[in-house]
Formats: structure tokens, sequence, C-alpha cells
């Protein structure tokens, strides 16, 4: 990173009112060289484009819709194009001779963005890039929202963006979507109202046809468990299985550093009083940069942050352990116990981001210290049942979920005149 780059983000940090010339100014500039370098270039209908999470990884409904498509003779003329920040770790994919791979942000990147009909990703692209009005944008999203998003947030403490700033990008970002998928009415509703679509007329680009990137946990079979238990080191291990997904806290951020993760589960005591009955697979999110001293727990605690589809990581699961991460909605399709650690819930809830829906709905037990995470996963290891509050839960968020998502959803996306003529 140039010392100029270096020091304009360490000056936009400090003062709000700088942080948007910044901005205005970095946009601007990406813009004009956006359009220069894609100057020229026509649209090819049989182009589609793929990333997850700004190209961290191969994984969620992208991923899902490119093997559903990939399978599929009525699109075997089409051109897949996945982008990547460490492009040379997916080579593997180009195996398929419709299939390239480039550097996400590249020039030859943009380039393919121009072309590509059809824009398939599942994070907010950057303010500076627009598609054209003959290309479609999918924004596929990557789960169903338990916090609050975008322009129904109330309150809001990341100290690098202010409530206003935040919602202003999210209406940059609904203005460029020809179609949002939707796992379900209560998702598609909070779809609409957190990205404003109702007010500018896009209310209607829903594709409400459940998620892609859960088909593979119904699809899964004993052979993806196995390749996965071994590309772990466990695939001889008789213990039970752990997942442990936190989420980042928007007030955990450190300069130079970035959203970091505060040791709440003493993984000692854990390993001391059950580490010959359970392993653990630790996953933070994403968005977390701080090291882990994984070596003081081997054989106990597993560094899984670099498998990039979790959902390999749930079909091995025994049990999951999360807080506020969307991976919980995802994992209950399964059917399996879930603990929700919540320390600091009051904070959470009161002074983050706030929630959709009354936590008295979730499919397991809320726990607030170490004590009662021990007591509930004793306690499950004896009695637990799939009891009608859990399937009320799944009757509700995954009722569209059955293995065939990408299937339905690629339909109304590909073939335009079906979808309108529903």
């Amino acid at each position: 990173m140039s010392k100029v780059k270096k020091v304009a983000i360490s000056l936009s940090k400090k003062n709000v009112f700088l942080r948007k010339i910044i901005r205005s100014i970095y946009n601007f500039l990406k813009k004009i060289q956006y359009k220069v370098i894609t100057v020229g270039l026509k649209v090819d209908d049989k182009t589609i484009i793929f990333a997850c999470f700004n190209g961290k990884s191969y994984s969620c409904s992208p991923k899902a819709i490119y093997n559903y498509m990939l399978s599929d003779e009525k699109y075997k003329e089409f051109k897949y194009i996945w982008a990547f920040r460490k492009p040379e770790e997916y080579k593997e994919l180009e195996d398929n001779e419709n299939t390239i791979v480039v550097k996400i942000h590249s020039k030859q990147y943009k380039k393919y963005l121009a072309k590509a009909k059809y824009w398939i990703f599942n994070y907010k692209i950057p303010d500076y890039i627009y598609p054209k009005k003959n290309q479609v944008f999918v924004q596929c999203w990557h789960g169903t929202p338990l916090k609050r998003l975008g322009c129904d947030l109330e309150h809001f403490d990341n100290i690098l963006n202010t409530m206003k700033g935040i919602k202003k990008r999210y209406k940059i970002e609904a203005s460029k979507f020809s179609y949002f998928i939707s796992p379900s009415k209560f998702a598609s509703e909070k779809f609409i109202s957190a990205w404003n679509l109702k007010e500018i007329g896009k209310e209607n680009i829903i594709i409400e046809e459940g998620y892609p990137r859960n088909d593979f946990l119904f699809n899964y079979t004993k052979q993806d468990e196995e390749n996965i238990k071994k590309r772990l080191g466990i695939e001889n291990d008789k213990r039970k299985i752990i997942l442990y997904a936190p989420t980042y806290r928007s007030d955990q951020h450190q300069t130079g550093v970035g959203y970091t993760y505060k040791e709440e589960l003493d993984f000692t005591e854990l390993q001391n009083k059950m580490g010959d009955k359970y392993i653990i697979l630790f996953r933070p999110h994403y968005f977390i940069a701080n090291s882990f001293d994984f070596d003081k727990y081997k054989g106990f605690v597993y560094n899984v942050s670099g498998i990039d589809d979790i959902n390999e990581l749930y079909i091995i699961s025994d049990i999951l352990i999360t807080d506020y991460s969307s991976v919980f909605f995802d994992f209950a399709n399964l059917k399996r116990p879930i603990i929700f650690y919540m320390y600091d819930l009051e904070h959470y809830r009161d002074k983050s981001n706030g929630f959709y829906i009354d936590l008295n709905e979730l499919p397991g037990k809320i726990v607030k210290t170490q004590q009662e995470v021990e007591n509930e996963i004793l306690s499950i290891n004896k009695e637990f049942k799939y009891d009608n509050k859990y399937k009320k839960f799944n009757d509700k968020y995954n009722y569209l979920d059955d293995g065939n998502a990408s299937k339905r959803v690629i339909a109304k996306i590909i073939d335009r005149r079906r979808y309108h003529n529903d």
C-alpha cells in the first residue's frame, strides 16, 4: 500500500467530514478509470460472472448456482468467469473448459464485468461500479438477516461509518439491482425495507425461491462428509464435533488490525472438562483479523477459517454454537442442536445493530456464561429432540429450502420470458 493511501485512510478514520471527501474523490477517480478500461466493450448474452464476499471465497449461492448451471445441458454454451483475491488458489475451476478465473478488481476482471450479461454476487459491490442497462445484477446476499441492515438500522456504533453514511450506501447499491434472491417471505420483507426497494419501485425484483446456498444441505453424500473430515485431519476421530461460529462486533475495531475477537469462551476449561468427548471447529467471522493461538489447543480446537464453504462444516458438525451470526438459519435445515452464546446480549441488542426477530423464536437455548455453555452441551448430549418450536422455526424461515432452489432461481434469471409470465 502506498504511503499516500495509508495517510488518507488514517486521516479518514479520524474525521467524518474528511472521510466523505476522500471517498467521493476516490469513487470519482475509480469510476473514470473503470469507464476508460471498459469503453467500447459489448455485452455478451452468454457470459456470466461470479464472486463471493468480494473475492474472498468460492462458496455461498454463487457457487451453488454455478454448479447447477454446469450440471444442466441447457447452459453448456455459457462462459463462466470467477473472480478471486487469490486466483492462483482456484485454478482447478478452469478444468472446466468454459470457466475462467481472474483476479478481482484487476483490469481483466473489469473488462469481463463490462462484458458479462449476468453478475452473480453475494455482497455490496464498490460504489463506482454500475451495470449497464442491458446487464443483469443478481444480489444473492449471504444469509437470512437476524441483525438489522442498512436503512432499517436504528443505531450503529461502527467507528468507520456513520449510520447516515451506511444508509446512503445501501440506497446507491439498491439502484443497481436487477434481482434479489430471498429464502422466505420474512427475508423478502426485510430485504425490501433494508435496501428501501419500495421507495425506488423495485420491490418486485425479489426472487423468493429458497437459498441456492442451502441446496447442498439436502444433497450432500457420505463421501462429502468423509472428504472434509480428511481435509481437516479428523477422519479417524470418534469424538463429537462442535462448530463454534461467532460473528464480529462492529464496535470492536482496532486501527491497523481490523475487527477483533475477544475470547469469551474459555477453551482451556472446555478442553479439561470435555476434550475426551468433543472437538471444536472454530470459525470466526471473515471480518475478524486478529490472531488466535490454535497451537495451544492442538487436537481440540481446529482452525477452520480457511474453509471457504461453511456448508462443508455444517454437515460434519453435531452441534452449532453461535451468537448473532445468520449461520443458524442455514444450519437449522439439518435439524441439529444449536446453542446461542449471547454473553453481551443487552449491549448488542440496545447499542449495536439490533434484531429483526423475537429471540424467543430461536431454535435453541440462549446462554450467557461459560458454565451455561458447558451445561447445555452436556444436556444436548443426553436429551436433544427436534421439537415443535424448532419445527415452527423452520416452517417460517426455511420452508422453501429443499435442494432445488438453484434450479428455480436460475430459471427466473436466465429464462426472462418465463419470469414475466409467472
